[in-house]
């Protein structure tokens, strides 16, 4: 957006206001920078000084010129306030293309011949991916494979239930066997008519009758195979399973519901709720998030804080709104809670704790 400037009465200037004029002392010194956000001290430092108005911008800069308007104070105390983010999972362009065409193929050519062998593949990309690097988190703004929903779907999925899995403390082979369930998690849904599988209206009951069918499906497609594990085909067919025994095919309780599928079951969910669909629209993440943090009675409560404790919402040096109207730089993620980072709002240059610190309860990331 351009910016405008505007010459202002200092008894009209507000905290917050960014001045487009250099303010010098009797020797020449500038008090204040042109570019500052000016705050109460500014301010009253204006009016003190018999200075009767100032010129001000208006409208909201690009995020390079904001960029070049943060005050030194503001830059000294991110320097010093910044906190590299855990190592994230990063696949690159060459990954994402392989794994893009394997998952494609898996999902067109169900009775292949190297069906086995080409999830491997896959599945061992994904592993080589978290593994080369010592990954710890994922951020959940990179994720996307392909523009295909299916094939992101399972890819994003896998991905992310691989990284819950670190965290949740599973072994290399229980996370590298995860990952094969979770890339084949919706594999059933090759069998589903397209008609129903992206109608843009509501289902009829037949119709979500028949889509419930696809982890019966799916599992059915690995088992006459006879070349996966029991615990990868209990991730396929019971991911849509809830602790409280309300999901389906089978109805299970928390239990009976193997661990792959109780993690798949978070991620399955979150990618679900944040992709725009022919009958639904995205959520925005944060709200993706506040709304698995209400499914206790369905989602496995420790594994919901491996998730929680493993995605990256707002990396660090990202700019961010916050609910009082200040934008802010991201300088450190919280290990517990994604959604409450700590950054520095380019205003005031105030640092916000928003995980720990009492008094920024009410201050919100929009």
């Amino acid at each position: 957006m351009a910016v405008k400037r505007k010459f202002i009465s200092t008894r009209q200037l507000k905290e917050g206001m960014r001045i487009d004029q250099s303010v010098v002392n009797a020797s020449g010194k500038a008090m204040i920078e042109k570019g500052a956000y000016l705050d109460d001290f500014y301010i009253e430092y204006l009016q003190k000084k018999g200075v009767g108005g100032v010129y001000i911008q208006e409208g909201e800069p690009d995020p390079d010129e904001l960029e070049l308007q943060i005050p030194q104070y503001t830059k000294d105390l991110i320097e010093k306030s910044r906190v590299e983010d855990r190592t994230k999972v990063t696949l690159t362009e060459s990954v994402r293309k392989r794994v893009g065409e394997g998952i494609q193929f898996l999902y067109n050519n169900t009775d292949a011949g190297n069906f086995s062998e080409i999830t491997d593949n896959v599945a061992n990309e994904l592993m080589k991916t978290i593994t080369d690097n010592d990954a710890v988190a994922v951020d959940i703004n990179m994720l996307k494979v392909s523009d295909e929903y299916t094939f992101k779907h399972s890819v994003d999925v896998a991905t992310m239930a691989m990284v819950i899995a670190k965290k949740y403390g599973l072994s290399d082979k229980e996370i590298r066997d995860l990952g094969v369930s979770g890339l084949l998690h919706d594999v059933g849904k090759s069998k589903i008519p397209n008609e129903v599988l992206n109608k843009p209206g509501k289902l009829t009951d037949e119709e979500f009758a028949l889509m419930k069918q696809h982890t019966l499906f799916g599992f059915n497609i690995l088992k006459k195979r006879n070349e996966f594990s029991n615990a990868i085909m209990c991730g396929v067919l019971q991911h849509h399973e809830k602790i409280n025994g309300r999901g389906y095919p089978l109805g299970n309780s928390a239990g009976k519901i193997h661990t792959y599928a109780k993690i798949i079951a978070v991620a399955d969910i979150y990618d679900a709720l944040v992709t725009e669909r022919p009958y639904k629209k995205a959520f925005a993440k944060n709200t993706a998030i506040e709304m698995i943090m209400t499914m206790t009675d369905e989602l496995d409560l420790n594994i919901m804080r491996s998730f929680l404790g493993s995605v990256i919402l707002y990396s660090v040096d990202s700019i961010v709104q916050l609910s009082n109207g200040e934008a802010a730089k991201v300088v450190k993620n919280s290990l517990e809670n994604c959604l409450r980072p700590t950054v520095v709002g380019l205003k005031t240059g105030r640092l916000y704790d928003l995980a720990n610190d009492i008094s920024c309860a009410s201050v919100l990331i929009q």
